[in-house]
């Protein structure tokens, strides 16, 4: 049965909260969780992500990425997406967290970090040489909360990214 998202109750102990896989009939809490982090992030205009293309992305043939749900018993209370990358000079493969977002009404509870330590842990049962991901520059509850954790914020690296028509003319070669 695919979770649903309902509001926090506050609990003194969060020995009920489980990490799983997420699985493909998952897919519309995960989109509902992807909206809500566009909300929070202030990007809600930028989502043009479907039931359809996760479906086919996430548990189709071949597989861009991978999630994991947090419930709190049957709620879903957050959500982590992540795929690999390769680092040249390690070697090695990297995990690269996309996304990793908790519901405002769960926060302060320790589902963020037990989120991410899950992800460390499957990082390195899968011999990942690091694990990497970005953070607005805004949100400083996350920046506070990931060097916390013993992140390092990259400041000597800047990210680049080509969208839709500047991916298009790079790919046909008219850059």
């Amino acid at each position: 049965m695919a979770g649903k998202i309902t509001p926090g109750v506050i609990t003194e102990s969060m020995s009920n909260l489980r990490i799983v896989p997420a699985r493909v009939e998952d897919v519309p809490v995960i989109l509902s969780l992807i909206r809500a982090l566009g909300e929070y992030e202030r990007l809600s205009h930028e989502i043009v992500a479907t039931e359809e293309g996760l479906r086919g992305w996430l548990f189709g043939e071949r597989r861009a990425a991978e999630v994991v749900l947090a419930y709190v018993d049957e709620t879903v209370v957050g959500f982590a997406l992540f795929f690999h990358n390769f680092s040249t000079f390690l070697g090695r493969p990297g995990l690269y967290l996309e996304d990793l977002f908790v519901l405002p009404e769960w926060r302060g509870r320790g589902i963020g970090k037990r989120l991410l330590v899950h992800l460390a842990e499957l990082a390195v049962e899968r011999g990942c040489g690091r694990m990497e991901w970005n953070v607005l520059d805004w949100n400083e509850p996350a920046l506070r909360f990931y060097e916390r954790m013993g992140a390092r914020v990259m400041k000597e690296w800047k990210l680049c990214r080509l969208t839709a028509d500047s991916l298009a003319r790079v790919a046909a070669g008219k850059a």
